[in-house]
């Protein structure tokens, strides 16, 4: 296949080209002459292209020994850079337009919630940047050591999704009339985007990364194999009134047997009830459901400490 029907057939493919160094003209040349060029194995290009074309890639373990787990690292490390210097930069100025219309306490939750994000990412990333990869690169240069683990790397890996969605859903359930026009649409497409481009990327750290490494542990004694997690679909509901007291209490900082205390409810009880919150709003984080519970007038931004 020539490198510019690939393209052709999927344009977001640019930007993974761009994140592994491939640049200009295409001319008529394949896929694997252009990778060639660019000293990229042509199988393991194949394979994030086909995360990011929308199949469902479930690599074997043989496929799994045709990657390059070099030029993986190449693309989550330019891909971290991306997220934090582009997408984050072209989101940021397109939110202030879109809160200025409200009143400045308003401006100042969303402000507020939004650069939260930017520094969970920013941790995030740096934690795979600062010991995630280093630790892989021991390993290809055999000098790494029992004491970390690509285990430790899945247990700790969390979603980088749940913020960003309740940014969206604050945007598309909470802003007022104001806000409507152009700079909100702009807002949520890159929204839109980057979410889709986080949950490919999160894929193939998870799916493609975390076994390839897996592979190469096999090889040393003392590494474990860890079982996999699963995420929960959620659907959209009203609250009921006792959802939105324990919503209220969550807001202002009540902890889960504080609730529990204040309502003579169980704690068991507490922890439903915000779980089907979360699954109803589409909001997990406490701070996202903080900005909502204030955005939907349910809590006074002043009793916030």
């Amino acid at each position: 296949m020539k490198m510019s029907e690939l393209v052709e057939a999927n344009f977001h493919l640019l930007g993974i080209l761009s994140r592994l160094g491939i640049r200009g003209s295409f001319s008529d040349h394949s896929v694997e002459e252009i990778c060639a060029r660019y000293s990229i194995d042509a199988d393991t290009f194949i394979l994030i292209c086909s995360v990011y074309s929308g199949r469902d890639v479930k690599p074997t373990e043989d496929q799994l020994r045709h990657v390059r787990l070099e030029d993986l690292l190449l693309y989550l490390h330019s891909s971290h850079e991306y997220y934090l210097n582009s997408a984050l930069a072209k989101l940021a100025p397109s939110i202030e337009d879109m809160i200025r219309p409200t009143q400045p306490v308003r401006q100042k939750v969303f402000r507020q919630f939004f650069e939260d994000y930017c520094a969970e990412l920013e941790k995030h990333f740096a934690y795979e940047e600062n010991t995630v990869i280093p630790y892989i690169r021991q390993l290809l240069d055999d000098t790494a050591h029992a004491g970390y683990s690509i285990a430790k790397f899945r247990e700790a890996h969390s979603n980088i999704e749940e913020s960003l969605s309740d940014l969206k859903n604050l945007i598309m359930q909470s802003m007022p009339p104001e806000c409507d026009g152009e700079p909100r649409i702009e807002v949520l497409s890159n929204i839109f985007h980057l979410q889709e481009d986080l949950r490919h990327h999160t894929y193939i750290e998870d799916d493609i990364l975390v076994p390839l490494v897996e592979l190469y542990e096999r090889r040393t004694p003392g590494f474990g194999r860890p079982a996999r997690t699963e995420d929960l679909e959620e659907d959209r509901n009203e609250l009921s009134d006792r959802e939105k007291e324990v919503l209220v209490l969550v807001a202002r900082g009540f902890l889960n047997k504080e609730i529990a205390d204040k309502l003579n409810i169980s704690i068991n009880t507490v922890i439903t009830h915000r779980k089907n919150i979360t699954r109803k709003i589409g909001i997990k984080t406490t701070p996202g459901l903080t900005v909502y519970a204030i955005l939907n007038g349910l809590v006074d931004i002043n009793t916030i400490e």
